[in-house]
């Protein structure tokens, strides 16, 4: 892959925390939302962008989306030349490492740009900014060919990835939010608050949409507690269900299954949006 033509990259140096399989909620939940996408794709290209100071979740991509769509390349971006520099030995067929930002130096519209735990370091007023650059740079829709364009997933996990929220994003604009968790961690649903992000984090206060929903959730898990004698699986699937006669949940059951549950980004957006 021949990167862009060299420029300053745009963004800051973030911290660099890394896991390996800390990622592996949000690589599941886009083999199964975006594989088709990447099957179809005449150069499917998915981008990690800002992996952090060891290419493991780069490695991971690579392999998790080949099991849905083979064809699939996957490169790494960093602003950091130090990192880049040391994960360039771990390149192989169909990954590379290249030293970028937000204006993502390659060539071509990625049809997937991943950015976990990158903007949870970034003023909550430079959100929509740079939502907007990097859906710019996304694979456009071609409605004619049954293509919504390419996605941008955005969000923020723990460190060992047991709880994950992240918002999915396509050419237009951002579209849903996924909460996923490891169920035999979680005590209640807005637990997942403190991994909101940041478009959403300050604003899990009364009176706004995100806030009303983990009430509604948790109230929904409360009055699911017969259902934990099966399990915090059926428990968790009861409970979203319940929900589902006030919330537009997108998903169903068998996304549920595995922890998850994902909501129009339109009943969530910040007041003001």
């Amino acid at each position: 892959m021949t990167p862009r033509p060299a420029s300053a990259p745009v963004g800051t140096v973030t911290r660099g925390t890394t896991n390996p399989n800390r990622l592996r909620r949000m690589d599941r939940w886009i083999a199964a939302a975006h594989g088709a996408e990447l099957r179809r794709a005449a150069d499917p290209l998915a981008v990690d962008l800002g992996y952090g100071a060891a290419p493991w979740t780069a490695l991971e991509l690579l392999h998790r989306l080949r099991t849905t769509a083979p064809r699939t390349r996957v490169a790494g971006v960093e602003i950091d030349p130090a990192r880049v520099a040391s994960a360039r030995p771990y390149e192989r067929e169909g990954l590379v490492f290249l030293r970028g930002g937000f204006e993502i130096p390659v060539p071509g519209s990625p049809v997937l740009v991943r950015a976990a735990n990158v903007l949870r370091q970034y003023d909550e007023g430079e959100v929509a900014g740079v939502w907007r650059r990097l859906c710019a740079r996304l694979a456009p829709a071609d409605p004619a060919a049954g293509s919504r364009g390419g996605l941008l997933v955005e969000g923020t996990c723990d460190e060992i990835g047991r709880r994950h929220v992240w918002v999915a994003l396509g050419p237009e604009g951002p579209r849903t939010v996924t909460f996923a968790t490891r169920l035999g961690s979680l005590d209640r649903p807005s637990d997942l608050a403190e991994r909101l992000p940041k478009a959403l984090i300050h604003r899990n206060v009364p009176g706004e949409p995100v806030h009303a929903f983990l009430r509604d959730f948790d109230r929904a898990w409360a009055a699911a507690a017969p259902y934990a004698s099966y399990g915090a699986r059926q428990r968790w699937i009861r409970a979203v269900r319940d929900l589902t006669a006030d919330w537009p949940v997108t998903d169903g059951p068998a996304r549920w299954r595995q922890g998850e549950v994902t909501v129009r980004w339109g009943a969530l957006a910040p007041r003001g949006w």
